[in-house]
């Protein structure tokens, strides 16, 4: 497939000016932001096949420090496959394919980086199964974010000091779950369960989160409170945000730009105000109808005026 689509809708043009006038707005406030920070991640040509089956195809972007970026695409068209490739959980297919985080190669030709331990410490990782240990309390959970600076022994006896166990309050208090502290895990809501893994990422110090369809469990009130704090993470702590989903809703309300994957393929990079329903029937055909489910309602950006998180130091 060739280059990816315009971002400007041509059906807008001609039906609707005012909504051809918005999207041009949000391609120049995009196009200024990605002139003005540095780049914190950049993949090359990446390609993962699993047999006969290819994830990937030749998929190449970059991001900036500071961005809100969605990976949208139906079941299947290779989301989650690319998270693990960006965080170095799984490796590209041997060949050009090449992965850079922080000006640093996490992975090239097939094989990850013998920094690769010292560039996750710097990369938070959300999934959708939460990934909590049930019969352990939340504040155990949270902590297990500092494992990877902390020593072995340490890690493994979850033997953590006062100053460590504060940071974890604080992360836990910043997302409205101190109170659940000392509880067991398994207690929580998926709601909560997910807000925890936050501040996991919270604790960790971590400069940039890959979110792997974090909210793809959750009923409508919980996902807007978890979409909600992770786009905090990203105005009030700096991170840079990349966040698969399923629902065009949600990336639309919550980022500001849209990487859109079709069959593995790369089928479209720019801002999300652009992906008017048209446009995406243009992209996806049939499938189109999925990513336009109404879970959950967004009629109106995100706004952010909510208190700045409370975050530890």
């Amino acid at each position: 497939m060739g280059a990816p689509v315009s971002p400007i809708s041509h059906t807008a043009s001609k039906y609707c000016p005012h909504l051809l006038f918005q999207q041009v707005l949000a391609v120049i406030r995009w196009g200024l932001f990605t002139t003005m920070n540095p780049v914190v991640l950049r993949a090359d040509s990446l390609q993962r096949s699993y047999g006969d089956h290819r994830a990937l195809r030749d998929v190449s972007f970059e991001v900036r420090r500071g961005e809100r970026v969605a990976l949208l695409g139906a079941s299947g068209s290779g989301k989650s496959t690319l998270i693990r490739c960006l965080s170095g959980l799984e490796t590209c297919d041997p060949g050009t394919a090449r992965v850079e985080v922080f000006g640093q190669v996490l992975q090239s030709q097939g094989r990850n980086s013998p920094q690769i331990r010292a560039l996750r410490r710097r990369i938070g990782v959300i999934f959708q199964q939460f990934n909590l240990v049930g019969r352990l309390s939340v504040m155990h959970n949270v902590l297990t974010g500092l494992a990877a600076g902390a020593p072995l022994w340490r890690a493994v006896l979850g033997r953590y000091d006062l100053a460590h166990r504060a940071r974890a309050l604080d992360a836990l208090d910043a997302i409205g779950l101190a109170p659940q502290a000392f509880q067991r895990a398994s207690t929580l809501s998926g709601g909560q369960q997910q807000r925890a893994a936050i501040a996991r990422v919270l604790v960790q110090g971590a400069e940039m989160v890959l979110a792997d369809e974090p909210v793809a469990s959750l009923d409508p009130q919980s996902t807007q409170r978890v979409m909600e704090q992770l786009a905090a993470l990203n105005r009030d702590a700096g991170m840079t945000l990349i966040v698969s989903l399923h629902h065009v809703a949600l990336a639309q309300r919550f980022c500001d730009r849209v990487v859109a994957l079709r069959n593995g393929e790369l089928v479209y990079d720019g801002p999300s105000a652009a992906l008017t329903p048209a446009f995406l029937e243009r992209l996806y055909g049939t499938a189109a109808a999925d990513l336009l489910g109404s879970h959950p309602p967004a009629d109106t950006p995100w706004q952010d005026n909510a208190p700045p998180l409370a975050l530890a130091a």
